[in-house]
């Protein structure tokens, strides 16, 4: 008997398991766990840490009583061993990221605090040159604030909060108004910039500098994780087997009448 997974009134063979895998793009993600569960094999546990692992995944899914674990079985389609399997590899996960990344973060860190920085900013953007520059003499001189002039003349979304932004980290905003404002000095009025197709008016309000703390160091750790696994990935060869014929990536094979493509 071949095994066989029913969704709804469809019936998908592996054959046709394995051709939607690849056909949704899901085949990276597949080699991703197929690497991981290498990689932690030889990974071991202490009875505690196992433990701990199962109840912790159990009171992430709030499964406090035997009645609520078993509805929250069924309804994932798990067994109870399933589960605790799951809570066991992704404790095994996370030592295997503390083993290889969790004691070297400190020269990583400074590398990507200028990124990690947060800043509070104002903002004013127009399309006239004219204006931006009136609007900065203006502020300049105090004949009016920012926040009034933003109200009065700014064409962006920041009219609603007076033109203040953020705190924001420096990683996540334009790249020419990142770099502008880890230059300049907090209370810093920048003359009027092009920033794609707006002329803009920026005031470096306050940075908030990026500390290694305990969410910042397994926030690294993961990133450092994931930037392995996906080079792991995209290291990774694969091909598929149909008996003793093979459909390696890119190469066309017809079989039985039926002409099969992987993409």
């Amino acid at each position: 008997m071949f095994p066989m997974l029913q969704v709804g009134d469809n019936r998908l063979t592996s054959e046709q398991l394995i051709q939607s895998l690849v056909k949704y793009q899901m085949m990276p993600q597949l080699l991703g766990e197929l690497i991981i569960d290498n990689v932690i094999a030889e990974i071991k546990l202490t009875p505690t840490e196992a433990k701990s692992a199962c109840e912790q995944l159990a009171a992430r899914y709030q499964l406090t009583s035997p009645e609520q674990r078993r509805f929250w079985l069924q309804k994932n389609g798990l067994t109870s061993e399933q589960l605790d399997e799951i809570a066991i590899r992704q404790c095994k996960i996370e030592k295997f990221k503390q083993i290889n990344w969790g004691g070297d973060l400190d020269s990583y860190f400074r590398q990507r605090k200028p990124q990690l920085d947060r800043v509070i900013y104002s903002l004013l953007r127009t399309n006239d040159i004219g204006i931006a520059q009136e609007l900065y003499f203006r502020i300049s001189e105090g004949e009016q604030s920012f926040a009034e002039l933003v109200r009065e003349y700014s064409q962006g979304s920041e009219v609603e909060t007076d033109g203040v932004i953020g705190p924001v980290e420096l990683q996540s905003i334009h790249p020419v108004i990142a770099k502008i404002l880890s230059s300049v000095q907090p209370q810093q009025l920048v003359p009027p910039t092009q920033v794609g197709e707006w002329i803009v008016l920026m005031r470096l309000e306050k940075i908030i500098s990026a500390k290694l703390d305990e969410m910042t160091r397994q926030r690294l750790i993961n990133e450092r994780f994931h930037e392995w696994l996906q080079a792991q990935i995209q290291a990774q060869k694969w091909q598929i087997g149909y008996g003793e014929e093979e459909i390696t990536d890119g190469i066309r094979k017809v079989e039985c009448g039926r002409e099969m493509v992987l993409q």
